[in-house]
């Protein structure tokens, strides 16, 4: 039989899989499942970023557009990271929490347990 601490309350389409700090492969295998689920915009801002509205410069390079010029796609698109870091969040226990909660973007998050729990695969 399986330990309850490792499979916490059990499955649930509305509620993020809960994560105490161990069994870490195992809660990351569910969330991205539970990301996935909860939109592919979602799962797309935890693994490659938020998105940030552009506009070209005067030199043709790329700058941040001001939010008061932002159009309801825009908006949309960058609520994709907020809702990202509610379910990253809400999956959390409060050491956890903490050690992500000054995380401006989901990524960071995500990137952040990863190398906690998993360690870096950086070569010197």
């Amino acid at each position: 039989m399986a330990s309850t601490d490792v499979l916490g309350e059990g499955a649930s389409l509305a509620r993020p899989p809960a994560f105490n700090g161990t069994a870490y492969m195992y809660w990351k295998q569910r969330m991205l499942i539970f990301l996935e689920a909860s939109g592919i915009d979602i799962l797309d801002a935890v693994e490659n970023g938020p998105y940030i509205p552009k506009i070209a410069g005067t030199d043709n390079s790329m700058i941040i557009k001001p939010r008061a010029d932002w159009s309801d796609d825009d908006k949309k698109k960058v609520g994709f990271n907020a809702k990202a870091k509610n379910i990253i969040t809400s999956a959390l226990c409060a050491e956890e929490f903490f050690r992500v909660s000054n995380c401006k973007s989901a990524k960071e998050m995500w990137d952040i347990l990863q190398e906690t729990h998993e360690g870096t695969t950086a070569v010197s």
